[in-house]
């Protein structure tokens, strides 16, 4: 039996509804073996992160090292790195042990606002690890902050927006359109050059917590399974779909997406 295999090198959520735990839930829904890399822990619930304490750079390369000189992987994906330094030793490790299919989540804001990327740091993620990706998946704020622009508001600025990510050196650009206003939520896939364009209903729920964690570690379980970029991204958008249509009311604030939604559906 073939074992698909995919490393995540993220933040832990203690409430369980992004970071690495949806992470690996996600990895296991989509019949992926998942390993992890913890970045950073916070103590976080759905009212919010209540705090963030970065592990120490040189012991998040010896977790890279440990899964990757026995286990290996498939696909990788980062999200939460926190720092500069955390990210430039990142980025040595996948030059290290690599190439290998990379998707790339900057993840920069928790939903309820806090800041989870110092702000020194988004040159590093430009400069460092932005050259290695074989996709990068930001929503609307992320790709403003790394382009140094004011925020997209329509699918046509988002279009020209991955174009100008693109010039950053990743294979594809994903930008996520969830933020934008209308009925549908549009994402944008860029490969340098063609347009795609994925829609979905836009469900009027609050419950939408790891939906970013969630949807890049959807494509990187479709990498790890070997499956074009543009297949990988259309299972993912239906992954997180369902699993945004059946957001779990937990908690006082802003509730988890439900990660077994597409499998129940399925089933």
């Amino acid at each position: 039996m073939t074992v698909y295999k995919a490393l995540t090198i993220a933040g832990s959520d203690s409430g369980g509804g992004a970071g690495i735990q949806a992470d690996l839930k996600t990895f296991q829904e989509l019949g992926v073996f998942g390993t992890s890399a913890i970045t950073a822990l916070t103590s976080q619930n759905t009212l919010g992160v209540q705090a963030v304490f970065p592990i120490p750079p040189q012991t998040v390369g010896s977790q890279i090292d440990s899964v990757l000189s026995d286990i290996g992987a498939d696909a990788i994906k980062t999200g939460m790195l926190f720092s500069a330094e955390i990210i430039t030793l990142v980025a040595g490790k996948l030059r290290q042990y690599g190439p290998l299919p990379l998707v790339v989540d900057p993840v920069m804001i928790a939903k309820g606002g806090a800041a989870l990327l110092q702000a020194e740091a988004v040159e590093a993620l430009r400069r460092e690890l932005l050259p290695l990706a074989t996709v990068l998946t930001p929503n609307v704020p992320e790709a403003s902050a790394i382009l140094g622009e004011p925020e997209i508001r329509s699918v046509e600025e988002a279009v020209e927006a991955a174009k100008r990510l693109f010039a950053y050196g990743p294979r594809y650009i994903f930008l996520k359109g969830g933020h934008m206003d209308g009925d549908e939520a549009v994402d944008v896939l860029y490969d340098g050059t063609e347009v795609r364009l994925y829609r979905s209903p836009r469900f009027r729920t609050k419950h939408t917590h790891g939906t970013g964690c969630t949807t890049a570690s959807a494509i990187a379980a479709g990498l790890a399974k070997r499956l074009p970029v543009p297949e990988a991204v259309a299972e993912a958008k239906r992954f997180i779909t369902a699993a945004i249509g059946s957001g779990l009311e937990i908690g006082g604030g802003i509730g988890p997406t439900n990660h077994a939604a597409w499998r129940a559906e399925r089933s």
